[in-house]
């Protein structure tokens, strides 16, 4: 598959099929994500892909020899939680894969103009025990 990825997309971790990594870098210049790469963790679960799988962006601190932050967007909480239509079960369809979901993530960072957390992330993050596939989030917002 890494001869195969749209370009700013690869592999980090793919050995097995219970979790991956993959690295995305947003390709235009947006001055938000200019010369970032974030990391994405994908937990697939037995029933995928007839159930999506779970998809956040993770950390890796800046003394790291590669470090990755979290993107600021107003979809992404600070601890890597993504409110995409795409990753909720209502949203995901099948016929979708990592590549597809790396490229609507990329595409939702492209667009995005503003630089700010979503509404709450403070306390969505502190009381938030829940699984990503498990929180319901509701999507009114379809302008970043």
């Amino acid at each position: 598959m890494q001869g195969h990825l749209p370009p700013g997309i690869s592999i980090v971790k793919s050995e097995n099929f219970e979790e991956w990594q993959m690295d995305i870098k947003v390709l235009d210049a947006n001055p938000l994500y200019q010369n970032e790469i974030y990391r994405l963790k994908f937990t697939f679960g037995s029933k995928y892909p007839i159930e999506p799988p779970e998809v956040q962006f993770i950390e890796i601190p800046r003394s790291s020899e590669t470090p990755r932050p979290i993107p600021i967007h107003p979809h992404i909480y600070s601890n890597g939680i993504i409110c995409l239509d795409l990753l909720s079960s209502a949203g995901w369809s099948p016929v979708q894969t990592v590549e597809s979901v790396c490229m609507s993530i990329q595409s939702m960072l492209t667009a995005n103009t503003r630089n700010e957390r979503p509404p709450g992330d403070s306390d969505f993050v502190s009381y938030n025990r829940r699984r990503p596939r498990d929180i319901n989030f509701f999507y009114d917002d379809d302008n970043v």
